[in-house]
């Protein structure tokens, strides 16, 4: 079977409300129908970390900075199309800056903010709680 590396990038992004609970973003793809956390494939000439700024701002519509990343980079192997493809997403934590969530990508049919415990919750993947419980615990550290 031939096989490929593929590298993408993505975050965390976290605001705080206005009775000071952490919200995250998280996103619910078309295709799967499956909560997630924003990410994508790394463009040519592209610095992961762009690529985690601009993948957020594509999917959901908003713009972030980053604070730090949320290592080790998650590792997966999967297979389309006779293809074997060895995956690594790298994931940041995002301070949101603005923007609006309704402005999403097509890619994805929902984004919501959701304090980071129904997030833990929601999302499809162990591999995504384990990212979403970094971003907790670096958060939490934080405060």
């Amino acid at each position: 079977m031939r096989s490929r590396d593929e590298v993408s990038a993505g975050g965390v992004v976290y605001r705080r409300s206005e009775s000071g609970e952490i919200e995250v973003l998280i996103c619910r793809t078309v295709k799967t129908q499956k909560w997630v956390i924003p990410k994508g494939l790394i463009d040519p000439g592209e610095r992961v970390e762009q690529t985690a700024v601009r993948e957020v701002r594509e999917e959901v519509g908003v713009n972030a900075r980053i604070i730090e990343p949320l290592d080790p980079p998650e590792k997966y192997v999967y297979t389309r199309n006779d293809m074997r493809i060895f995956k690594t997403v790298h994931y940041y934590l995002l301070e949101y800056v603005s923007g609006s969530i309704e402005d999403h990508d097509h890619e994805m049919e929902a984004v919501e903010w959701v304090s980071l415990d129904r997030a833990i919750e929601m999302v499809a993947y162990d591999s995504a709680k384990s990212v979403l419980l970094r971003a907790k615990a670096k958060l939490e550290k934080a405060s």
